[in-house]
């Protein structure tokens, strides 16, 4: 929470706030191998929530540092925000509107009634359409069943579905499913020369369906399906499904209103995938997965609502992302997945953290005093080991590290697994030891922080746990920083520039008229 912010635990949270600082001052002097061998400290930090296991225990924080932040998450009033969102009070200030994806993964009391309704009516329409699509029964014009799935969309329209599908490949039993989010018409015109057009079905998700990049590449689809199968109008055919919370934009497009899902305006873009926009996980996977997937997500949500402050492991890793962000002044966190299924996990990340809590004005409209969102960046291991960890390992820039891996895999070989595995653990060994040595250049300082998460295996469940995990991550620091996660303003300028260079603006500073007319797109 900003340190300014007017509650009636200002002064305490103030008071937290400059012992906090008072011990960074410090915090060098931390020796994270030390920290291990104090009786307690491991079972402290470690934490089981059944098909996820958390080890925060390599983290340079002291009992002290610990029991400082858990003092200012109470001050700062963090689950009792939470517990505000999920019963659908106005958490999103500036689009006065609540942020209600937590009721999709459990559409129950105390949500409002209305939602609980819309949700499960939406699901119901998701494993009917995804079962007729998956055992054939839904056909394109020419009565050809449907062999592939193009889903159009960007953002929290694509990158999430696209991330599930891609991690959970090994349980993919439905036709093919294509992801185009770029508005590169490279992309989406390579795609289509591969495809069939009788057996192929266009989703296109967009929450507001005014995105010019995905409007733009559903038109050249339908352009496509127009010319391929002689037919007009093909958005009011079986080709063609919408996903959107604005179902009239999608009708005056001309898809049938049976043609068209829809999902909550409360719902975030980046928090979507738990929505109808995992219509595609769901033909992917099977609806049965989807709901293992928002089973998983549900489980952590109730941990995070109910486990004591002390063992609830959201709440701790925000708070220990405080630490390093605002009080040791670290900008950056890595997270490295081994497991190449997670390549997209990090991207998924980067929209949810650095969109959430990339902001500089406070829930009261005043500049905030103090640091928000880190940057969030990785790469999967082992390929990270052989690229930026030189950095991590004898760099002069502090990363705290999250390692993922999954302690079973049935589609890797033992001999595979037991090495990635290996490397995993050894490389948070390496970190936090070091190494002397007489000759410099092989020095290894050592006490650098990381954190491990252990999935049972990678499967919908524990996929849907990790996914709500770092949600709820993001929302203890925007509740710390008492900032909305849940706007994204800052990516609305860029779009109207946009708009104005297409648009024949001659009104641009030297640099960008100079860039215009080098690119041909000014006269």
């Amino acid at each position: 929470m900003s340190t300014t912010t007017d509650t009636s635990s200002g002064n305490s949270t103030r008071d937290t706030w400059a012992k906090l600082e008072t011990l960074a001052t410090d915090a060098t002097s931390i020796n994270i191998a030390e920290q291990l061998n104090l009786p307690a400290r491991l079972d402290r930090l470690s934490i089981d929530l059944g098909r996820l296991f958390v080890d925060l225990s390599k983290h340079a924080v002291t009992e002290e540092i610990l029991e400082l932040l858990l003092a200012l998450a109470e001050e700062s009033q963090v689950l009792e925000h939470a517990r505000r969102m999920i019963t659908g009070q106005t958490v999103n200030t500036s689009e006065n509107r609540p942020a209600l994806h937590m009721g999709l993964r459990n559409p129950a009391p105390p949500l409002p009634d209305e939602f609980i309704e819309q949700v499960k009516a939406e699901q119901t329409k998701l494993d009917s359409l995804s079962r007729q699509i998956r055992n054939g029964a839904w056909t394109g014009i020419t009565g050809e069943p449907i062999t592939d799935v193009i889903n159009i969309g960007i953002g929290g329209s694509d990158l999430g579905p696209k991330m599930v599908v891609q991690a959970l490949r090994e349980f993919h039993t439905g036709p093919k499913v294509h992801f185009i989010s770029n508005v590169d018409g490279a992309e989406i015109l390579s795609l289509l020369k591969t495809l069939n057009a009788a057996s192929t079905l266009v989703v296109v998700s967009s929450k507001t369906f005014t995105t010019a990049e995905t409007l733009l590449n559903t038109q050249t689809a339908l352009d496509w399906l127009e010319v391929e199968l002689d037919v007009e109008k093909p958005q009011s055919t079986a080709h063609c499904i919408a996903i959107t919370s604005d179902r009239k934009k999608a009708q005056s497009f001309g898809i049938p209103d049976q043609h068209i899902l829809t999902f909550p305006d409360s719902i975030g873009g980046r928090y979507s995938v738990w929505s109808s926009i995992g219509f595609s996980i769901c033909i992917a996977l099977g609806f049965d997965n989807f709901k293992s997937f928002l089973s998983g997500a549900a489980q952590v949500d109730q941990h995070f609502l109910n486990a004591p402050p002390e063992k609830n492991v959201p709440l701790l890793m925000g708070l220990i992302g405080i630490w390093y962000n605002n009080f040791m002044k670290v900008q950056t966190h890595a997270v490295i997945p081994y497991c190449e299924r997670l390549g997209l996990f990090v991207d998924y990340l980067q929209q949810l953290d650095m969109e959430s809590n990339g902001k500089s004005t406070t829930l009261e409209g005043d500049s905030v005093n103090s640091e928000t969102g880190p940057i969030v960046w990785g790469q999967t291991g082992t390929n990270g080991q052989h690229a930026f960890f030189q950095l991590l390992h004898q760099g002069t820039k502090l990363a705290p590290v999250d390692f993922i891996g999954a302690i079973f895999d049935d589609l890797s070989k033992p001999e595979h697994h037991r090495v990635l595995l290996a490397n995993m653990i050894a490389q948070s060994e390496a970190l936090m030891k070091g190494q002397v040595n007489a000759d410099p250049h092989r020095q290894y300082p050592g006490n650098r922080p990381s954190a491990t998460l252990l999935l049972d295996k990678l499967d919908p469940e524990s996929l849907g746990m990790l996914l709500a995990l770092y949600e709820q991550k993001v929302f203890v620091q925007g509740a710390i920083w008492s900032i909305n996660s849940f706007d994204q303003w800052g990516v609305e300028l860029g779009k109207q520039l946009t708009n104005k260079i297409l648009g024949g603006s001659s009104e641009h500073d030297p640099s960008t008229s100079a860039l215009l007319k080098k690119t041909g797109l000014s006269d």
